[in-house]
């Protein structure tokens, strides 16, 4: 086995060891609050913001970066306002920035491979920057979560009490959906824009039928997105021609449906713990 398949394996399990962990931390409070399209709009968005990257002569990651930020402020200010609701209106953003996207890589020589990858995942062609760039948006996640945890815990269960206890509800809001941003700029070439919101939800569907409290479903959601990333990625590498972003994907989906097996059965065994 050469040095430099090693070299890139470890590069691929570190970008997506953070990422697996990171996504279902902020994906719970999505789930939670029933805002996982958003994470979806966010990823289409920043397609728009590669796209406009590409064109101006800058990476890629940072185009998608600024555009997600800008875009999930947005769409939170116009959930706030009452002016998005329904899954028509996300609907449509989602095909605005698809659109956009391909209108703007369309006059600037068209799909590349870059570009593939980056709807659905490069992990196999970062650099060690990627891998640190990656890295640091996750832990920013991760820090930004530990900093905040109770305030959007309490948001998340009950965002009306937790207003009128005198919470920054808004600036909270607003803060989950920048952390969400940073997530999928970090997670756009482990799986790629259009299958990053996957991260987000599933592992969390996961702990949910492990868990019977929101902490511990959190850390059985991010037990089941590690697992999910790691094992997804021994797939792709052992085979060698398959998309790791679709693998990671389909292992989250096999780690649901053990984790729901399992959860019916000890539900089954202890009916009122499960109640409780």
């Amino acid at each position: 086995m050469s040095r430099l398949f090693i070299d890139f394996a470890i590069q691929a399990y570190l970008a997506g060891a953070a990422v697996g962990i990171a996504a279902p931390l902020i994906g719970c409070f999505l789930v939670q609050r029933r805002l996982s399209l958003i994470g979806d709009a966010t990823g289409h968005l920043a397609f728009a913001g590669v796209a406009i990257g590409v064109a101006v002569g800058v990476a890629p990651i940072w185009g998608a970066l600024l555009t997600a930020l800008v875009g999930a402020v947005a769409l939170e200010w116009l959930r706030a306002k009452g002016r998005l609701a329904g899954d028509v209106s996300l609907a449509l953003i989602f095909y605005l920035g698809l659109a956009l996207g391909l209108v703007v890589l369309s006059a600037h020589g068209g799909l590349t491979a870059s570009s593939t990858g980056v709807l659905f995942g490069s992990i196999f062609t970062i650099t060690w920057l990627d891998v640190w760039t990656i890295a640091l948006l996750c832990a920013l996640v991760v820090g930004a979560v530990a900093l905040f945890y109770k305030e959007l815990v309490a948001v998340a269960l009950d965002e009306e009490t937790a207003r009128a206890s005198g919470l920054p509800v808004d600036s909270l809001n607003v803060l989950l959906v920048v952390l969400t941003a940073l997530l999928v700029a970090a997670g756009m070439r482990v799986v790629g824009l259009l299958l990053v919101a996957a991260l987000l939800v599933i592992p969390v569907a996961a702990g949910a039928r492990l868990a019977h409290s929101f902490r511990s479903a959190m850390l059985w959601a991010i037990a089941a997105g590690l697992t999910s990333t790691l094992a997804g990625l021994v797939v792709a590498l052992l085979q060698g021609t398959i998309a790791p972003g679709g693998t990671i994907v389909l292992a989250a989906a096999t780690v649901f449906a053990v984790a729901a097996v399992v959860g019916r059965r000890a539900a089954r065994r202890h009916p009122r713990s499960s109640a409780a």
